[in-house]
């Protein structure tokens, strides 16, 4: 607990002296500053919601020749490139076996982003990212969008095609999993043992393309379909070692309605995945997920001030045969209840608070979650429950100072001993701080 202390004290010492995906290329771009587009990135506000809408371009691109044609080639006088640097230290309840505490990252992730308006109606938001775990560059979230906007029904409808790297990395929410909360978290602790396919399981590791339309301004629909595309693995794909090998595609769905009144703001939806996969091959039997699930995002200004919500539950539905008979789970039909539910206050786009509590329930099965240190559970349970505090620091719009801790009530279906190596759930709580820089 001193250690946890220690860590508080020298953000208080810092703050004495926005970790911004709001790309900056897109700022010079729109000649617009960062929270235009966001109350607390990546958290989008509802413009940027529109900017995204309408494949990131806000800016006139025609050109003309000395004859007054207009030429094919649109270049924006800015070049569309941006970069982030995140250097962390995270300090845990109690050290993991083996491991100092107080793990460093320097830089825990280096982004370099090609985000931008490439033509009149195509953008892309596209991030290569540096990660301190791996020593490497390695391609991270990547939208290419067209968009485009005509009448039906009288009413606007905007509508457009995402060829994306990751299942809602294409979402206007931030409710859904590839931009929800946390926004900025530890890569040093430890992991739970389950997680639905929807919950970033196939992030950067398939390729997918869908279409998209917003009709009257309230009523959304989204489906894309994905294929294996295993970044860094040889092609064609092989399937050897990987997890998750899709047959045929893997079809997302998303629906979501928003409504305004007395200002405020709601957004309820759903969305979902179908994912059939040959476990470390391209044949043979098969595991199949199917993840829908449901979402809120609310939305309040109180005066230059924000208060906001969001909400989401997946219902996950395994049937493991594959998995089964290489012995690796004892019962072939599965399932994972996931539930996250965070809240944020804003002071003038400068300070900022957040709550949050997360919750994962499941079947028990010995097999599919075995015992281990640290990382396993004794029981073979999933249950893991926990809570997250979060401040956050503005002094520039382009620099964030970040607090964040993150406690657990349950860890892999247990308070105590829940590893069978003598580890508590609480042993995992981690105090996590951050210097966001984006240029």
């Amino acid at each position: 607990m001193k250690k946890l202390l220690s860590l508080v004290a020298s953000v208080y010492l810092l703050l004495g002296v926005q970790y911004a995906r709001a790309v900056p290329s897109f700022a010079r771009q729109t000649g617009l500053s960062c929270n235009v587009c966001h109350s607390d990135p990546p958290e989008l506000t509802a413009f940027g919601r529109n900017f995204k809408l309408h494949g990131y371009v806000l800016t006139d691109l025609t050109k003309k020749d000395k004859v007054g044609n207009t030429r094919d080639l649109l270049l924006s006088k800015y070049i569309p490139l941006s970069a982030m640097v995140i250097v962390s230290n995270t300090a845990f309840q109690a050290d993991q076996p083996a491991s100092q505490n107080n793990a460093a990252g320097f830089p825990q992730q280096l982004s370099i982003f090609l985000a931008g308006a490439f033509a009149t109606h195509f953008g892309s938001l596209a991030q290569v990212t540096y990660t301190h775990s791996d020593d490497h560059f390695g391609m991270d979230n990547t939208d290419l969008r067209y968009a485009n906007q005509h009448k039906f029904a009288g009413q606007n409808l905007d509508y457009g095609i995402t060829v994306n790297n990751n299942p809602t990395v294409e979402d206007l929410w931030n409710s859904t999993p590839a931009w929800g909360f946390p926004w900025i978290s530890t890569a040093s602790g430890v992991s739970p043992l389950a997680s639905p396919v929807i919950n970033g399981n196939l992030g950067q590791d398939v390729a997918g393309v869908g279409g998209y339309g917003m009709w009257n301004d309230h009523l959304y629909a989204d489906l894309t379909v994905y294929r294996t595309e295993h970044a860094g693995a040889p092609t064609p794909v092989t399937g050897t070692n990987q997890s998750y090998n899709i047959h045929g595609v893997a079809p997302y769905w998303r629906a979501a309605w928003q409504q305004t009144w007395a200002g405020n703001y709601l957004e309820v939806g759903t969305y979902g995945i179908y994912v059939s996969s040959y476990p470390g091959a391209i044949s043979g039997p098969q595991d199949s997920y199917i993840d829908p699930s449901v979402d809120f995002q609310y939305e309040r200004p109180f005066g230059p001030n924000l208060l906001d919500m969001h909400g989401t539950w997946i219902h996950e539905a395994s049937q493991l045969d594959a998995t089964h008979l290489n012995k690796g789970a004892t019962t072939k039909s599965n399932h994972l209840n996931t539930l996250k539910f965070d809240s944020t206050y804003h002071w003038r786009t400068r300070y900022t608070v957040t709550g949050a509590l997360f919750s994962t329930t499941g079947n028990t099965d010995p097999a599919l979650y075995a015992p281990a240190a640290l990382t396993g559970s004794r029981n073979g349970n999933p249950d893991t429950s926990g809570y997250i505090a979060q401040f956050g620091f503005w002094p520039v719009q382009n620099i964030n100072i970040d607090l964040n801790y993150s406690g657990y009530f349950k860890f892999n279906g247990s308070s105590t001993n829940y590893d069978g190596a003598l580890r508590s759930a609480s042993d995992n709580n981690t105090a996590f701080m951050a210097l966001w820089l984006n240029f």
